[in-house]
């Protein structure tokens, strides 16, 4: 597959529970807020959360006779043959139309989800702060919390990105953002933090902060919208819904988009 021409943003692991659509979800709406035409594909034929979300959205936009931004959504189901070239045209259509793709990956691992990261400019992966979820990315020592063996997942990822290297010329940026964090700190997210640091370095991801564990990214799902959709009105945003829009504006980013450090210039 040849490399489009815009970033194609991968989000995903292997394993559910993570948070992988609603961060999906937030980085095109992020995106669309900062001005940019986004592409979607949801990959997650059986769930298709993301889709759904959109599909919310949609109808709550008729119902208050509204215009909420919206991506160029392609939803691609597996088939007996061919992923790959499905998968090129797919992000080939989108590039024609769009700044930047998000692609939706399922908590699995599936022919789709693996071309899907051969092929991304940014793999996006949600991690809740434990050690259940550490093991995603290594194994950890019982007693120094000293992560040991990187796990399939990330010898598949390093894989991807040497191949993609060698092949195209350019490098997968991989950013594992620490997701559904607590506002208090326990001694075990501490030594979950200061391993997945050190295995950053050993395995070459950056870490950044996610989505905390807030009702407000729950809530919105009915009406497909995002914190970034709420407005001034007669009252003020709370507090929790300002820290909510902040978080959204850090995990934009930390992805680091060329395009969008030269609107931030502009502004």
């Amino acid at each position: 597959m040849r490399a489009v021409s815009v970033p194609l943003i991968v989000v995903g692991n292997e394993k559910g529970g993570s948070g992988k659509t609603t961060v999906a979800i937030h980085l095109a709406a992020g995106l669309m807020s900062a001005g940019q035409r986004v592409g979607a594909i949801d990959l997650d034929h059986r769930q298709q959360s993301l889709t759904r979300f959109f599909q919310n959205r949609v109808q709550w936009a008729e119902r208050q006779k509204r215009t909420y931004p919206l991506p160029k959504l392609l939803t691609l189901a597996p088939s007996d043959g061919g992923e790959a070239a499905r998968f090129a045209e797919a992000a080939a259509e989108l590039a024609a139309e769009t700044d930047a793709i998000v692609v939706d990956c399922p908590g699995a691992d599936t022919m789709q989800g693996r071309i899907a990261h051969a092929n991304a400019s940014i793999i996006v992966t949600p991690l809740n702060e434990s050690f259940v979820d550490f093991d995603l990315l290594a194994s950890v020592d019982p007693e120094t919390f000293e992560a040991k063996t990187p796990s399939v997942y990330a010898e598949f990822v390093w894989e991807s990105r040497k191949r993609h290297m060698i092949e195209k010329r350019k490098t997968i940026d991989w950013l594992v953002v620490r997701n559904r964090m607590s506002s208090i700190q326990t001694k075990n997210q501490r030594r979950v933090s200061g391993a997945l640091t050190k295995l950053s370095q050993r395995i070459g991801f950056r870490l950044a902060p996610g989505l905390s564990e807030r009702v407000i990214y729950r809530e919105l799902f009915p009406k497909g919208l995002t914190v970034t959709d709420l407005i001034e009105g007669k009252s003020r945003l709370t507090m929790p819904q300002v820290a909510a829009r902040a978080e959204v504006r850090g995990l934009i980013a930390s992805l680091r988009l060329p395009q969008l450090s030269s609107v931030a210039a502009a502004e």
